[in-house]
């Protein structure tokens, strides 16, 4: 099978269930910020050697899960096509990767700026990312109705990533730079 199709070569695309759309349109917008996401994830992984293996082992573990959500995004102007669900369960598994970080951590007293080492950073980006998407998430379900745990997971997932980001910091001996005002 070619990669290509020339399908799209006027700026349409189908989603999932065969409708045709614009690619700039807010379904497509979703769907790109999410794959966009994946990708920081994908770099900020690549990153990550032996000593970082769990963390590695869970950002892969959401990286699926950003394709089952993105499926669910392909899928919300039909409900022909069955597309895995974003569970509690879910969320439950990065609020307890959450947790799990913060044990380690300082409390946090105030704003602290994105850096650190280079992981460190990346974490913050794809935050930063996941933020976008979100974003755009919530004009979707504007649109259409969303299930639920949908927009709660990029939440979460955002708070994970920042988490994840001063973790990393903490892990590699590197001092938070706090904002100041």
């Amino acid at each position: 099978m070619k990669i290509y199709t020339k399908t799209g070569d006027k700026g349409e695309t189908s989603l999932l269930g065969g409708k045709r759309v614009f690619k700039n349109c807010v379904e497509m917008e979703a769907i790109g910020e999410v794959d966009e996401l994946n990708s920081f994830l994908g770099t900020l992984v690549s990153y990550l050697d032996e000593k970082f293996e769990i963390e590695k082992e869970y950002l892969q573990k959401i990286q699926n899960k950003l394709f089952d959500l993105g499926s669910n995004l392909a899928a919300v102007q039909t409900d022909l096509v069955k597309v895995p669900k974003i569970k509690d369960t879910d969320l439950e598994f990065l609020e307890n990767g959450i947790d799990e970080m913060t044990k380690d951590l300082p409390e946090l007293t105030q704003f602290i700026l994105p850096g650190g080492s280079t992981k460190a950073s990346f974490s913050f980006q794809a935050r930063a990312v996941c933020r976008r998407a979100e974003r755009i998430i919530i004009k979707l379900d504007q649109h259409y109705e969303l299930d639920a745990n949908i927009p709660k997971y990029l939440n979460r997932l955002s708070d994970y990533l920042f988490t994840l980001a001063r973790y990393l910091n903490k892990k590699e001996n590197i001092e938070e730079v706090t904002w100041k005002k």
